[in-house]
């Protein structure tokens, strides 16, 4: 009686209740959408953790050494600029940092990240990304969706639709300090897919040390009472469904209760800090007011992810410096460098970076060319994005930009590209996975998209 009085996840919820979510709930044949999904091909990685650089950082500045600039700055670009651009820009302008060879591999990293630089070994650095947008929403938005002029759902949403969790008390995705302008909510919505898979946030407009999951705790700590008020709910939220139909909001809002009461059994614990060791929190720079922030972010990113949450976000910026590039891009720097190679190392030690794939870039580079004073302009047209661990080759540079780092020339990485090769790492076939919607079948590529094999170990 209950099963034809309910619909979607209604249904679901109620019988979460009375057996383990596991794929077949209570026999009904109602999958679980956050249930572990088989992967449609060996894994090299069993999730991401995504270092997001709202902004823009400068690759001639950090990853993509270029003598040429050095040689030649001051003097025009001796070729044709994009036809669109984002605004004028002069002549040539070398990096104000030094570059120095790191590790075996002898990687060529900037005095911006030098605790960074040390792990190079670690590292597979993709200097050709380029995209096609000039603006910040359009390139967020392609970055995060793969489509600059349409809603489509979040690359961690289609991560958690395709794989699910690894835990039934924590979302598929979760995304730390989201920025909340530039697409916003679009970079970690589901847009059409399920709204189960849609990022859940912790801040994002507030300082980090004061973010939190909203209405995490109970508050009178009465759990009997909490599941009956929300049995009660449920029930009345049911009968709703049994007149209207089928409603994917009210549905999408039953599981997110569901899911909330299950998360206060284990969120709270991962959340608090204070039970790791002094050493730990030296290693990603909790001790240091300049890099407490950030490091809280990896910190939580890397308890987050070990206790099977598939796709963790971490945001940081604002990395858009058309002025005072030299003190800004500084401080920026300054304020993640040891907190990104802390969370490196951490994993690394704990076994981890195996099959955890973590990925640094913002959505997109900044021109060779000076603007202003002491700035340099968006550019989608030649970016660089690293890798670690997940099955990527390690001390590796894979793409080519000319001898400024304007274009590229050998090697592309589109976008696209990046996407399709981060869902292959994931055991996921991009053309694969799609989603019925409007009559088509949509998938996070498009139409588009490469595999680039020659990343794989």
């Amino acid at each position: 009686m209950l099963r034809q009085c309910c619909a979607g996840f209604g249904n679901l919820a109620l019988l979460g209740m009375l057996s383990s979510l596991d794929g077949a709930i209570a026999g009904a044949g109602v999958a679980n959408p956050l249930a572990p999904h088989e992967p449609r091909f060996r894994p090299r990685a069993k999730r991401v953790i995504f270092l997001f650089m709202h902004g823009g950082p400068s690759h001639v500045d950090t990853f993509d050494y270029k003598p040429a600039l050095i040689r030649d700055t001051g003097k025009p670009l001796p070729f044709a600029k994009p036809r669109i651009q984002f605004a004028q820009t002069s002549n040539l302008r070398r990096s104000p940092w030094e570059f120095r060879p790191y590790g075996e591999s002898g990687a060529m990293v900037s005095d911006l990240f030098p605790l960074v630089g040390a792990c190079a070994d670690d590292l597979c650095f993709l200097k050709s990304v380029h995209g096609t947008n000039e603006a910040h929403g359009g390139a967020l938005l392609k970055l995060h969706t793969g489509s600059d002029t349409f809603v489509r759902p979040s690359m961690g949403s289609w991560i958690s639709y395709g794989l699910g969790t690894e835990n039934q008390n924590l979302p598929s995705f979760i995304t730390i300090n989201p920025t909340l302008g530039h697409g916003g909510v679009g970079n970690w919505a589901s847009a059409f897919l399920p709204a189960v898979h849609q990022g859940t946030p912790i801040g994002g407009g507030m300082p980090v040390e004061k973010a939190t999951i909203n209405y995490l705790h109970d508050p009178n700590e009465n759990t009997p009472r909490q599941r009956a008020q929300l049995d009660l709910l449920g029930e009345m939220n049911r009968e709703h469904l049994a007149r209207v139909g089928a409603d994917p909001a009210l549905e999408a809002r039953i599981e997110s209760f569901e899911l909330a009461f299950r998360m206060q059994t284990e969120a709270p614990e991962i959340m608090n800090l204070d039970r790791e060791t002094e050493a730990t929190k030296r290693l990603y720079g909790l001790d240091d007011p300049k890099t407490a922030s950030f490091a809280r972010q990896c910190l939580l990113a890397r308890r987050f992810s070990e206790r099977g949450v598939r796709f963790l976000q971490v945001t940081h910026g604002y990395w858009d410096q058309h002025e005072d590039l030299t003190k800004d891009h500084g401080r920026l720097a300054s304020e993640v460098d040891r907190p990104i190679a802390g969370l490196l190392r951490d994993l690394k030690s704990r076994g981890l970076l195996d099959d955890t794939l973590v990925m640094w870039g913002g959505e997109f580079g900044r021109t060779p060319t000076l603007q202003g004073k002491d700035g340099r302009d968006h550019h989608p047209h030649a970016f660089t994005m690293w890798l670690a661990g997940g099955g990527v080759r390690a001390g590796m540079s894979y793409g080519v930009t000319d001898d400024y780092g304007f274009y590229v020339v050998d090697q592309k990485v589109h976008v696209h590209d990046l996407h399709a090769t981060l869902l292959a790492l994931l055991g996921l076939d991009h053309e694969a996975l799609t989603y019925r919607y409007a009559g088509r079948d949509f998938r996070l590529t498009d139409v588009h998209g490469r595999v680039v094999q020659e990343l794989f170990a």
